[in-house]
């Protein structure tokens, strides 16, 4: 009877061990894998959304910075139109103030010369009639002689 009592007392005793493990031990585990799933599924599930998250702030990046391209290149052109349009209107300022310095120019050096002609005529009609003088000195009086020079410096 030893090995049947032995059976037995190691049958009970595995029975208790059983019933104990599935009362006090397997609830805590069971409730602790749970938990355990549960983080898992929880942290899966996250990092899914950040992924998407990710995704969709890159595609808003991307996006975002083709529109500072675009805006950019829009400034840039605007810049070049404007940049152009300051040239050809300082252009168009230099040649009207660079046609309205030649007209001063052209109209200074005519009234030198018209002044040098002139200050010629009263030399000329002043040596004539100095010469005139001499040849004709005493028998001019001085009326005569003053309408003789105003005739001369006109036909000058």
């Amino acid at each position: 009877m030893d090995i049947g009592f032995t059976l037995v007392a190691q049958a009970i005793a595995f029975f208790v061990l059983i019933v104990f493990t599935i009362k006090f031990v397997w609830p805590p585990l069971l409730n602790a894998i749970e938990t355990r799933q549960k983080e898992i599924a929880d942290g899966l599930a996250a990092g899914e959304r950040g992924r998407s998250e990710l995704e969709q702030a890159s595609k808003r990046s991307a996006e975002a910075l083709s529109d500072a391209k675009n805006r950019a290149s829009e400034i840039i052109a605007q810049a070049e139109k404007r940049a152009n349009q300051i040239i050809e209107d300082a252009k168009n300022t230099a040649k009207s103030e660079g046609d309205r310095i030649i007209g001063g120019a052209k109209a200074e050096i005519e009234q030198e010369v018209n002044r040098a002609k002139e200050e010629l005529r009263q030399q000329v009609s002043i040596l004539a009639v100095a010469g005139a003088e001499k040849i004709l000195r005493k028998e001019i009086d001085a009326k005569t002689h003053s309408e003789i020079l105003t005739a001369i410096a006109k036909e000058l």
